[in-house]
């Protein structure tokens, strides 16, 4: 009679936990794909990706669950599983911020040559938005794409100063503001627009070449910060495999536990330190 007033409670419990599960799964799948498509609706904008972002939803869903899928059959972890569901998950993110990194990088290293075809084409005679009109049209993407939607919004009524700073909100870079303050002063002074022009292409050219000369010098440090870094995982993985006895206190032990925690702890600062350290402003 116990038994079966038991296995009675249990059934409810599970019967109660699956109806919990079934109304609250689709809840959050319902926000989570409402900010998916919001936030990668934003990003594909602002790369000028025309991309369907329902259809990049039910990609990463589907690439999420087969993965983790793929992952709990081969290893039979749940939480490795659950780690690869929750990587791939946040992965959008990180390709976005790495794309959007990669677009700036091409933007600042355009500038120089771009600013140079204006003051050629200043001195020709033409004005400021005629001179964006011909140089947008002989660029290459991405600041061909800034500079088409620059004249766009002139087209619409906007006027040139609310544009170019438009230009400076959407690409959020030193040498693009410092060509956006040398545009608009020029034009708000009278002064000579293509002196002006010049200098700024020189000044970004040569602080252009700073920064790859300082990239290249510090190049020795980050790859030697990756060395020491993965040196102890490199370790924790031979002496697992040449000892698992020994190696087995650091995973099932209290002790061994706080051991790893410590390590891990010490692992991120010494990164975020190296970080801080090659990491120059110019």
């Amino acid at each position: 009679m116990k038994l079966d007033l038991v296995l009675l409670i249990v059934a409810l419990t599970v019967a109660l936990l699956v109806w919990a599960l079934a109304d609250l799964v689709p809840r959050l799948l319902h926000a989570w794909r409402n900010r998916f498509t919001r936030e990668t609706g934003f990003h594909l904008r602002e790369l000028f990706l025309f991309i369907d972002p329902a259809r990049l939803y039910a990609l990463n869903l589907a690439l999420t669950v087969l993965a983790a899928g793929a992952a709990w059959l081969a290893s039979g972890s749940l939480a490795l599983a659950f780690i690869v569901a929750l990587l791939l998950a946040i992965s959008p993110g990180a390709i976005f911020r790495w794309l959007r990194t990669r677009r700036l990088e091409r933007i600042e290293q355009q500038l120089p040559d771009a600013l140079q075809m204006l003051a050629g084409t200043a001195r020709a005679g033409l004005s400021l938005p005629a001179a964006i009109r011909q140089v947008g049209s002989e660029l290459a993407p991405p600041l061909q794409q800034e500079l088409l939607l620059l004249q766009h919004e002139q087209r619409l009524g906007v006027s040139l100063d609310d544009a170019l700073e438009n230009l400076a909100l959407r690409v959020p870079a030193q040498p693009v503001k410092l060509m956006v303050s040398a545009m608009r002063i020029a034009s708000e002074t009278g002064g000579g627009l293509a002196e002006t022009l010049e200098r700024t292409a020189t000044t970004l050219r040569s602080q252009h070449a700073m920064e790859l000369k300082i990239r290249a010098l510090t190049a020795q440090g980050k790859l030697q910060a990756w060395v020491v870094g993965l040196l102890p995982v490199f370790l924790l993985w031979v002496l697992t495999r040449m000892e698992p006895e020994a190696m087995a206190l650091l995973w099932t032990t209290r002790m061994g536990w706080a051991v790893l925690a410590v390590v891990l702890v010490m692992e991120l600062t010494g990164v975020l330190l190296i970080r801080r350290i090659v990491s120059i402003d110019i």
